[in-house]
């Protein structure tokens, strides 16, 4: 990542403003954004498969669910952050993995710039190829930034993606248990 590039950018941004880049704490606002986005889209570097990997063989075939597992990430289109939950099942077919694992998934996809609907497609499609379940459910569930504080101006408002694969796809009692489980209280 180029962070002196953003660090020109952000001054630009504070100048045209009319932001007084003098001021002690403004000056070191360029520098401060360009650590944050560093970190918050480290993502981008990253290969969210290489996160997955098979700690046992054996078999299995009933549905893994990771609720609520947090995500935040930044909207591509207004660069502002959305944040919510993602609640990721599988079935597997002999391959599992450990459950920080998906959640790393998660984290990986979500620290780039992202729109929820690639977001959850990708979750998915990784858990797919690398681990070869029976089938795969992927829930979002976010709210938008770029919807509650500009725009519509609608805070609270959630959207909610969802992806289905394999058995989950084909076979609506094991769609329905996995909604189920994903709806239920903690």
């Amino acid at each position: 990542m180029d962070k002196k590039k953003i660090e020109q950018g952000v001054k630009l941004i504070l100048e045209a403003v009319g932001a007084d880049l003098s001021k002690k704490d403004i000056a070191i606002t360029p520098a401060r954004v360009a650590e944050m986005y560093e970190e918050i889209l480290s993502g981008q570097f990253k290969k969210a498969e290489e996160e997955l990997e098979v700690i046992l063989e054996q078999k299995h075939d009933e549905i893994i669910l990771l609720k609520g597992i947090p995500l935040y990430s930044m909207c591509e289109h207004h660069m502002l952050p959305f944040m919510g939950k993602a609640h990721v099942a599988y079935i597997p077919d002999k391959r599992i993995t450990g459950l920080s694992k998906i959640a790393r998934v998660v984290d990986v996809l979500s620290k780039r710039l992202q729109v929820q609907e690639r977001l959850t497609t990708q979750v998915a499609d990784v858990i797919m190829k690398k681990l070869k379940p029976k089938g795969v459910m992927v829930v979002i569930e976010a709210e938008h930034l770029c919807m509650s504080m500009r725009g519509v101006r609608k805070p609270g408002t959630l959207t909610t993606t969802s992806v289905v694969r394999g058995i989950f796809l084909t076979n609506q009692k094991t769609r329905q248990e996995a909604l189920s489980l994903i709806s239920t209280s903690r």
